[in-house]
């Protein structure tokens, strides 16, 4: 994904739903901090933006982000990517990541913004989430120095076990404790 197809991704999910503001997860999120162009292949790779509307308790509004811009949509048959409706717990993050969030707000993404996940809350959703393209996504972005592997061991220790699948915090320490070395 890129900058100016997130843009285009929150634009249409604000005139779909009327919402203004929604929280990006998944790995598009990391184009709240970067540029596509300053970033390694493995992060921008995923054609989807996981959005999930403020205040929407019974997911409908998520629901008609997955129905009109989802995958297989005509959006996503037009446009060659596409908007995954999520919830807010989607992903499992670490203590006090509302306070971390970047705004992603231009011109392009009117009516629209993206409440984007800090890039090391991103990571460890990813690293708690367990799957192979997860850890290349986290990988690739310690490989280019934009990720301090301290800061992500620090907020790993603040996610809460209990919302993860058992052993995959467990797995993402021993992951992170190999890259010291």
């Amino acid at each position: 994904m890129k900058r100016e197809q997130l843009e285009h991704v929150l634009r249409a999910a604000s005139n779909v739903t009327n919402d203004k503001e929604f929280l990006v997860v998944g790995s598009a999120a990391i184009l709240g901090t970067y540029a596509e162009d300053d970033l390694p292949a493995a992060a921008t790779r995923s054609d989807e933006a996981d959005l999930s509307p403020f205040g929407d308790d019974d997911g409908s509004r998520s629901m008609q982000i997955e129905g009109s811009l989802g995958q297989g949509s005509m959006f996503h048959d037009t446009f060659g990517y596409y908007a995954d409706g999520v919830d807010t717990t989607t992903a499992i993050l670490p203590h006090g990541w509302e306070e971390r969030l970047v705004r992603f707000e231009t011109p392009g993404s009117a009516p629209g913004s993206g409440l984007c996940l800090e890039k090391h809350d991103l990571a460890v959703s990813k690293l708690v989430a367990g799957r192979p393209k997860d850890y290349e996504f986290v990988e690739a972005l310690l490989d280019a120095g934009m990720l301090d592997l301290t800061s992500l061991r620090n907020r790993l220790a603040d996610t809460p076990r209990h919302r993860a699948i058992p052993g995959f915090v467990t797995k993402a320490e021993r992951w992170l404790e190999r890259r010291r070395r």
